[in-house]
């Protein structure tokens, strides 16, 4: 079963909850036992270049824009 980050509403705390992906959105208890504890967003660091794609643009940033600082732009 997959491991989810849960908010609290009421108290704020952040924890953990293995669940079924079903019930990944269904608030849950936060352990004072406050009622309507909300998932968050996963958050992904990714770091590196994506691949150059067809068409001959230099790899970009997985993020998206290459910057400017390629030789995609001229100087």
């Amino acid at each position: 079963m997959p491991l989810y980050d849960y908010r609290c509403t009421t108290c704020q705390t952040v924890y953990e909850a293995r669940r079924p992906m079903a019930e990944a959105d269904a608030p849950t208890t936060c352990p004072q036992g406050h009622e309507g504890a909300v998932r968050l967003l996963p958050v992904f660091a990714t770091t590196g270049l994506a691949e150059a794609p067809a068409g001959g643009m230099c790899g970009a940033p997985v993020t998206g824009g290459c910057g400017g600082g390629c030789a995609c732009h001229a100087g």
